[in-house]
């Protein structure tokens, strides 16, 4: 498999590795691995795994003490500025293969059309410098870079995004 398979299947099915919202931190960190950055902040918890952010909250009364992912984002802009190991989880990178930098909308579309999937533009979540995508029966949000020099300046980073490079890949 490759990571535009993995990234396809986010957007599709709004699962990593058979994990998904609803799941309490010790499905994720069995999923990822135990490796990641904990914040918590106002009741709520962020577990930081490099290229998966997933959020968590307090579950419903009777079930105190136990947390569950409402939200989780496939964060793609780590990838230029970080390609350590730690970045991407081992049992990704096992599944998965090497992760580009970088990766280009049209190719992730063409794969998530593949599945049967239609994609379209999300007027509501689209700005100057990004695009927002929602893919049909689907609660994935694709975030892609629609001007990279949104502030005119003229000399973007040469490193940086590219227009049409997908930023990130929300699950609500």
């Amino acid at each position: 498999m490759a990571d535009i398979d993995f990234y396809a299947h986010v957007a599709v099915a709004g699962e990593v590795l058979g994990v998904g919202l609803g799941a309490g931190p010790d499905t994720w960190e069995a999923a990822l691995g135990a490796e990641f950055l904990e914040v918590p902040w106002n009741g709520l918890l962020r577990r930081d795994y490099g290229l998966v952010e997933v959020n968590f909250s307090p579950d419903r009364p009777g079930r105190e003490g136990q947390m569950s992912c409402f939200g989780y984002g496939v964060k793609v802009q780590r990838l230029l500025y970080d390609q350590s190991p730690r970045t991407v989880p081992p049992p990704l990178s096992r599944e998965y293969g090497e992760f580009a930098p970088r990766v280009p909308f049209e190719e992730l579309r063409t794969a998530i059309l593949a599945l049967g999937r239609t994609i379209e533009l999300d007027e509501r979540g689209t700005s100057n410098d990004m695009d927002r995508y929602r893919v049909s029966a689907s609660a994935a949000r694709i975030h892609v870079v629609a001007d990279p020099d949104p502030y005119g300046t003229g000399d973007p980073d040469p490193d940086g995004h590219q227009k049409g490079d997908v930023r990130s890949i929300d699950v609500w």
